[in-house]
């Protein structure tokens, strides 16, 4: 048997059947919702990272982010420093998308093409740039800032492009940079990885620390550069000895070109393996700890579903819930929905929330929650007359700044309504986020201010 050619194609087919995957899941979440299928964003380890500063200072996710997501981010790190970048390698689907559009082209061209070295070194530390400042701003605004400027989010919304950009204008900017990296993967193989990925930039640092490195056997090199030509990442390895630039993605794709045997190798340590035991190792621990943790009961991607009989305030009904839906879930008649969310009588009762601006472009369905108030917790935030709590009523020392305002209402029992009229809090301002970085949505407020004022 040809082992080597059994570990390319294994390689393959493992990057397809997750991009293929994901596809799928993409689709079928604008179809179901995010109830019943998982967002990219929970899938991919990259949110967990953008979450990680929320996580430990409040002990919650940011929106669309899960157990199952940091179980994938520890996953991927532990690989890194094991095997360097090999989910890039050998199991990202974004990168197994830029592989086949470079295959295209390369039928095409008939040849690889390379960006001019000067050009290449520099751009190379675009995505250490990403990195920082998306993952900066995601911890200073505790959400996923991203997502609109993220091609890969645009990627899985490319059955909903309208309804996308009708939601956030701003998703155009990740549609068009999905254009960009289509076409640079067209020309250059893994455009975007070599470029822009945050993700993969992550791993790259990660990765120095990894005992896993090709070494190159001089005296058994014909110095035919089949390597180099077979590189995705274009790393000039016939000139090296040993490969452990951080630009590596252990794809072995050099090591499966070479023609002369022992001349190149892939070594964990001080021993060799095979390209084919590399790919088993890597896909079998991926894999294998995603069943263990769905056995174990750690890998949650999903929103828990409510119980049966169980309601939920208005302001925690989700986007890809139907109006009608929201009439189950909150226990409030069809009417009362349409009044409390301030939806207009022509918007149809099977439309998701998310979609309502498409039909109704001022629409904004954040802001509504925020102004809705729940109707399991709007008696507790009310006296016997029914007007809205007063400061007097309630002690407001034990809310946090580090707290988001969600978190905020649910301590004390309140409304978003209310809650937000006792805080001043702008009814623009979405309830996921931290009270005191209300001033990077709303200059000009100060959270600790108004809760002096409160006490």
């Amino acid at each position: 048997m040809n082992w080597n050619k059994a570990a390319k194609w294994t390689r393959l087919l493992v990057l397809v059947g997750l991009l293929i995957w994901v596809t799928y899941e993409a689709y079928m979440h604008q179809v179901l919702g995010g109830g019943k299928a998982p967002s990219i964003h929970a899938l991919c380890p990259y949110g967990a990272l953008e979450s990680l500063y929320t996580l430990l200072l409040t002990g919650t996710f940011i929106k669309k982010i899960y157990t199952g997501t940091v179980v994938l981010l520890v996953l991927t790190l532990a690989l890194a420093v094991l095997f360097r970048r090999s989910f890039c390698g050998l199991l990202c689907p974004f990168g197994a998308l830029q592989e086949v559009f470079a295959k295209i082209g390369q039928k095409i061209f008939k040849k690889r093409l390379i960006i001019p070295p000067k050009i290449d070194r520099l751009a190379r530390y675009l995505k250490y740039f990403v990195l920082v400042f998306t993952v900066g701003m995601a911890w200073y605004y505790g959400s996923l800032w991203m997502a609109p400027y993220d091609p890969y989010a645009a990627y899985s919304h490319l059955s909903a492009i309208s309804g996308s950009i009708a939601e956030d204008p701003l998703a155009i900017i990740g549609f068009a940079l999905l254009f960009i990296t289509i076409i640079g993967s067209f020309l250059y193989d893994r455009f975007f990885c070599k470029y822009l990925c945050p993700a993969g930039a992550f791993y790259a640092i990660i990765g120095k620390l990894s005992p896993t490195k090709v070494v190159r056997n001089d005296s058994l090199c014909v110095h035919c550069k089949k390597c180099d030509k077979s590189c995705p990442v274009n790393i000039e390895i016939e000139k090296a000895e040993r490969i452990t630039t951080p630009e590596c993605i252990n794809c072995n794709e050099c090591v499966l070109a070479c023609p002369s045997k022992g001349a190149l190798e892939v070594k964990v340590a001080r021993k060799s393996v095979h390209p084919m035991v590399m790919v088993v190792v890597v896909v079998g621990l991926f894999f294998g700890t995603i069943v263990i943790a769905q056995i174990t009961g750690n890998f949650q991607i999903l929103p828990l579903s409510v119980a049966q009989g169980e309601v939920i305030p208005i302001y925690e009904v989700k986007g890809y819930n139907t109006i009608e839906e929201a009439t189950t879930l909150t226990g409030l008649s069809l009417d009362e929905v349409y009044q409390q969310l301030a939806i207009p009588q022509s918007v149809p009762q099977d439309t998701q929330f998310k979609n309502i601006s498409a039909l109704v472009p001022d629409y904004q369905f954040d802001a509504a929650k925020a102004n809705a108030g729940g109707a399991a917790n709007g008696a507790a935030a009310t006296g016997s007359s029914g007007d809205a709590a007063t400061s007097d009523a309630i002690d407001v020392s034990g809310i946090k700044g580090s707290m988001s305002i969600q978190q905020a209402m649910d301590s004390l029992g309140m409304n978003a309504k209310d809650f937000y009229a006792l805080f001043k809090i702008p009814e623009t301002v979405p309830p996921e986020t931290i009270l005191k970085e209300i001033s990077t949505v709303s200059p000009g407020y100060d959270f600790q201010q108004v809760k002096d004022s409160l006490q």
